[in-house]
């Protein structure tokens, strides 16, 4: 018998097929949606989405804005499970803006410790 092994990662069901790489942050935000703001935390990011925790129930298509304070961007939600949303954003974000909102959650994470 054989062992199905993949040939491609195309034929992986589990492969990682991002098409640009997630930098893990720790950031508030605003998603709007709807006509209704919701805050959100904005758990990952990469120039062309986001991962947000968001207690709002948005069906996936939705189109939102997502507003970091340093930036905003508009997209779409792309996946959502259970109290966790995927954003594709419409356009691309420059390298400099992702590099900027990563150290900003730098910084608000050594603020956050320096209080405890």
């Amino acid at each position: 018998m054989a062992n199905p092994v993949p040939t491609s990662p195309d034929d992986d069901p589990y492969a990682d097929r991002r098409v640009y790489p997630r930098v893990p942050v720790a950031l508030p935000a605003f998603l709007q949606a709807n006509g209704d703001r919701h805050a959100v935390h904005v758990v990952d990011l990469s120039a062309g989405g986001a991962k947000l925790i968001c207690a709002a129930s948005l069906a996936t298509g939705t189109a939102v804005t997502l507003d970091c304070g340093m930036i905003c961007r508009t997209g779409m939600v792309r996946w959502r499970s259970e109290g966790v949303v995927g954003l594709c954003f419409n356009r691309e974000l420059d390298e400099r803006d992702v590099v900027a909102l990563t150290e900003r959650s730098q910084a608000l994470a050594a603020w956050r410790k320096a209080r405890d």
